[in-house]
């Protein structure tokens, strides 16, 4: 025959391994906000492509000569 107690602890131990169970599925399936891209900075992504392509960028090693970096 369980004690009380003994109950009690196989309970707390059922919901935790439940807890545990649903923390991993959790884990396995949460995104990465910052993976998203928002409209705004779509937009923005889109014309620093078009920028690009047109020869209008500074490249990052031209940039650190000419702030003397």
């Amino acid at each position: 025959m369980m004690t009380m107690a003994e109950s009690i602890n196989m309970h707390i131990t059922e919901e935790l391994k439940a807890i545990r169970k649903d923390l991993e599925f959790i884990k396995t399936h949460m995104f990465d906000p910052d993976t998203i891209m928002s409209v705004e900075e779509e937009r923005r992504f889109k014309q620093a492509l078009v920028e690009l392509k047109e020869g209008k960028t500074t490249s990052l090693s031209d940039l650190k000569k000419e702030l003397g970096l």
